[in-house]
């Protein structure tokens, strides 16, 4: 166990006092040195040589003032200076005081602990707004897990039920191992597989752009990739799917895997929400601001306006019932929003109400160096 030893307003008091003793003393020395020798000059100068007993004593007064001013003013200083460091001292000792306590508190778990800036110099001020973004992102970080726990809690429940139940059921001899258990238990497996490979997916996607591989890429090439993908799904479930993209666009920094993970959730999502008989259309455009904006727009359901600002949250659906039983887990905006914050852009959704379609709107920046 290491001794205590002197803390850091100490060792700066310390120092400060040798600086300023050092300083003092040097220019004592100095002027003890240097002010006779120029005032004995002065006197020969006016015509008055050395030796005569009135040149003499006022040699003798002239370096018994200076001795006393000098000192004097070196008391004077020294005390100036020793209070003005023990202000400074006690500043700095108590910004890390708090600064320590605040980390203290934050180790204990109150990941709302937070410093003011000690005005003590833009060090400082940097100390503090880094110990801040660092304390934000652990609350950030401890809240998202907490809600992950709560979420995987309230997915799992449901299917894990059914299956004890069934199981049970088998057990006692109250149910038989018919094609439809079987086919309830195999659809509850599944549930609970899908879960498990879409919180990996969203986990992978809120890593950021830490796991992004970012490559010029147009546009087109995007959007003819994901409608190439999702042809045979929207064929097949009688959508029409349709692709308009403006001549000319600039390219994107975009990693094309993720961004295809994006175009795909959003066309999947609205196949599901598109009645037989109905339209998506996939476009891409240049916006006032210079942005690209990808574009998936459907003439299906529509979302209630005071549900537009819930659908990116995980596990959140709009229509709860027909959602567990068509497949959505209530993960896939969540990644979409995601991985295109990861890409430094933003994804929005609009619509005019239940049965008059939707929309999602991704806006990214072109690559570097392109024209707009």
């Amino acid at each position: 166990m290491t001794s205590p030893g002197w803390g850091l307003a100490g060792r700066l008091l310390a120092a400060m006092t040798v600086v300023v003793l050092a300083g003092g003393f040097t220019a004592w020395i100095v002027a003890a040195a240097v002010g006779p020798v120029v005032f004995h000059q002065h006197m020969g100068e006016v015509g008055m040589g050395a030796g005569p007993a009135a040149v003499m004593h006022a040699e003798e007064a002239f370096q018994s003032a200076s001795a006393l001013t000098l000192t004097i003013a070196l008391v004077t200083s020294v005390a100036a200076s020793l209070a003005v460091s023990v202000f400074l001292t006690r500043r700095i000792a108590s910004s890390l005081g708090t600064l320590t306590s605040a980390a203290t508190r934050i180790a204990a778990g109150h990941l709302d602990s937070r410093v003011d800036r000690p005005s003590l110099g833009v060090e400082f001020d940097q100390l503090a707004d880094a110990f801040n973004d660092m304390a934000r992102q652990l609350e950030e970080s401890e809240a998202l897990r907490q809600r992950l726990l709560a979420d995987v809690a309230h997915e799992v429940r449901t299917p894990v039920a059914v299956i004890g139940a069934y199981l049970e059921g088998l057990e006692d001899g109250v149910t038989t191992l018919t094609p439809q258990t079987v086919s309830v238990l195999r659809d509850q497996g599944a549930r609970l597989a899908r879960l498990a490979t879409d919180l990996a997916a969203v986990t992978r996607a809120e890593q950021g752009a830490r796991s992004l591989v970012l490559a010029p890429t147009s546009p087109h090439a995007l959007l003819s990739a994901a409608l190439a993908a999702a042809r045979s799904g929207y064929d097949s479930a009688g959508v029409e799917l349709e692709l308009d993209v403006d001549p000319g666009l600039p390219t994107v920094a975009a990693d094309a895997d993720r961004m295809s993970q994006v175009l795909g959730n959003l066309l999947d999502n609205a196949r599901r929400h598109t009645p037989r008989g109905g339209s998506v259309r996939l476009s891409a455009h240049l916006t006032e601001a210079g942005l690209v904006r990808l574009t998936v727009a459907d003439t299906g359901e529509g979302i209630d306006p005071d549900q537009l600002g819930l659908i990116f949250e995980r596990f959140y659906r709009v229509d709860t019932a027909r959602d567990r039983t068509s497949g959505g887990s209530g993960i896939g905006l969540a990644i979409v929003r995601a991985i295109v914050h990861a890409h430094g852009g933003t994804v929005t959704a609009t619509s005019a109400g239940r049965d008059r379609g939707s929309r999602f709107d991704i806006d990214l920046m072109p690559a570097p160096g392109q024209p707009v």
